[in-house]
């Protein structure tokens, strides 16, 4: 509904379990965290455990799991795995822009000194043609 979303899980104890959150929470993680609920508390509780209740049951386990999948990328290895080598691409990107600079600026150095060497050339050719005019004593 608008900017939230549910995610319903049956089990087939007849148990379900329902989480809701914002759009931008990743379905997997969602679906993740329903799916071990339903299990962690039909571990923990048989069925005619709960029929024969009189009282509402507790699920102590329950905020764990809240405040674990509070963080998506903490909860789900593949979102965490995802998220590491998204920040390694983009350091990779950085470090291959820094060499392709520097490669840029040592091809700026290698004309410098191809220029340098040929203006030396021509300076040492100017220098013997005046040097040959005179006689040294």
């Amino acid at each position: 509904q608008n900017e939230y979303v549910g995610y319903v899980y049956r089990s087939h104890e007849q148990l379900a379990v329902v989480a809701i959150t914002d759009r931008e929470y990743p379905d997997m993680v969602a679906m993740e965290l329903v799916t071990k609920v339903t299990r962690e508390f039909e571990q923990r509780f048989s069925e005619a455990a709960i029929s024969k209740a009189t009282q509402a049951v507790t699920f102590a386990e329950l905020e764990g799991f809240l405040a674990k999948y509070q963080d998506p990328q903490q909860a789900n290895t593949i979102l965490k795995v995802q998220k590491e080598l998204d920040e390694t691409k983009a350091v990779l990107h950085k470090t291959m822009e820094g060499l392709l600079d520097r490669n840029e600026q040592l091809d700026m150095l290698v004309d410098k000194s191809n220029q340098l060497s040929t203006q030396s050339k021509m300076f040492y050719k100017t220098a013997k043609k005046t040097n040959s005019c005179c006689i040294v004593m």
